[in-house]
């Protein structure tokens, strides 16, 4: 399916790729292919080559590239009213925050933009709520994160992850956070004090390599909280909105977090859009003035937000993530790959982890780009696969046939 680029147009791609590292900062590490064209599971490069998206923007494109019902509801709302500031009311907050609480069976939601503002939401949240629902005196609120988490970049963020260079040269760093062991319960109930307001955990570790805690986690987790007063928080950003088989991940073990944050997918691969999600004893803690955004809740981002829940209900998208999952890691682990160490993943979040001695992920992710097929490395030693979750049987038999083919076996 790839067509043989000319050298004429392979100077394109070539000149786009420099622009971009001469005059923007040397953040990422992308790989060496630029996409200027997509639709669903497929994109295309200046010259026509074609390839599967096998990474969907880090789960941002649940829906694939330029889904027709998203994409028509952004066109649609852009050409009436676009930002309106929450200075007014718009005519699509309400309605979407309706559907919203529909979906998730919370009462209220914030809005706001990236995955990275919510999760500061969330964190000013559950200060707020010690003091004013649990009684903390001001500055004394702690919040419990799990190690190797990764729940966004700013410096409070970092301020809690237990990866060195997300926190090297940044400081100094902003207090009031614990960091416990990732699926050990016991660890948690340990760590909590009377100061302690909030729990915040992803229930399957995405950047971290796909780390999916052991069965029963997050039931523990939840009894535990609960009988110490503590909000439980569940970051969703990645593994919500149908990624993992389910709407949300909490979901598997059958249990109800406090406060849900969810981002990326929520804006169907068009718009930024982000909330925190709760019910009123918690979101209720705010007043005017208190915490805002420009562009959170803003009509353009809110319309596409709402066209996105309706396309992941109307065609299935939960139950098709499952099913698409249980077939990708049934191919998976047939695999016979000396490379090849574990194999972890549930719907279509499926991280393989190879041995030490293999060399490290990217430049087996730079062989699969070469074959026609994206992905990217994550910690160094794992290949993460996050399709859209419109990928078909035929689509994942393409895949892992050069999948196949890169690993052995």
């Amino acid at each position: 399916m790839i067509t043989t680029a000319t050298a004429e147009n392979k100077s394109v791609a070539q000149e786009l790729m420099e622009l971009a590292e001469k005059h923007g900062a040397h953040n990422y590490h992308p790989l060496p292919i630029v996409i200027s064209e997509a639709k669903g599971v497929w994109v295309k490069d200046p010259e026509g080559c074609k390839y599967l998206d096998m990474l969907s923007s880090y789960s941002a494109l649940n829906h694939g590239h330029r889904h027709p019902a998203v994409l028509k509801a952004l066109i649609d709302q852009a050409k009436k009213v676009t930002l309106t500031s929450r200075a007014f009311h718009n005519d699509q907050i309400g309605p979407f925050l309706k559907e919203l609480s529909e979906l998730t069976g919370f009462a209220m939601a914030l809005p706001m933009n990236s995955g990275a503002e919510a999760v500061e939401t969330a964190v000013k949240t559950a200060r707020k709520w010690g003091c004013l629902k649990k009684g903390l005196a001001q500055d004394q609120a702690e919040i419990i994160v799990a190690a190797n988490n990764f729940h966004g970049r700013t410096v409070t963020i970092i301020s809690f992850s237990s990866d060195e260079q997300y926190r090297r040269d940044f400081g100094p760093m902003t207090p009031g956070f614990k960091i416990v062991p990732f699926g050990d319960a016991e660890a948690l109930r340990a760590a909590i004090t009377p100061r302690t307001v909030a729990f915040l955990v992803e229930p399957i570790q995405a950047e971290a390599g796909i780390l999916i805690p052991p069965p029963g986690y997050l039931q523990k987790v939840r009894e535990i909280c609960s009988q110490s007063n503590v909000l439980l928080m569940a970051d969703e950003i990645q593994t919500g909105m149908g990624r993992t088989g389910k709407m949300f991940a909490f979901e598997h073990e059958g249990i109800r977090p406090d406060v849900l944050i969810l981002g990326k997918a929520l804006g169907g691969g068009v718009m930024p859009i982000s909330v925190v999600c709760a019910d009123e004893d918690v979101l209720g803690v705010y007043k005017p003035g208190d915490h805002g955004s420009t562009f959170g809740g803003n009509p353009l981002a809110c319309a596409v937000a709402r066209a996105a829940i309706k396309a992941l209900k109307e065609e299935n998208l939960v139950e098709r993530s499952a099913r698409m999952g249980e077939y990708l890691m049934g191919k998976l682990n047939a695999l016979k790959s000396g490379y090849v160490k574990e194999i972890r993943g549930r719907g279509l979040l499926v991280g393989i982890e190879l041995h030490a001695s293999a060399g490290g992920a990217r430049r087996f992710c730079e062989d699969l780009m070469r074959r026609g097929m994206l992905c990217k490395e994550t910690h160094e030693h794992v290949i993460r696969l996050a399709p859209p979750l419109v990928i078909t049987e035929k689509e994942i038999d393409w895949a892992f046939s050069r999948l196949k083919k890169v690993l052995g076996g």
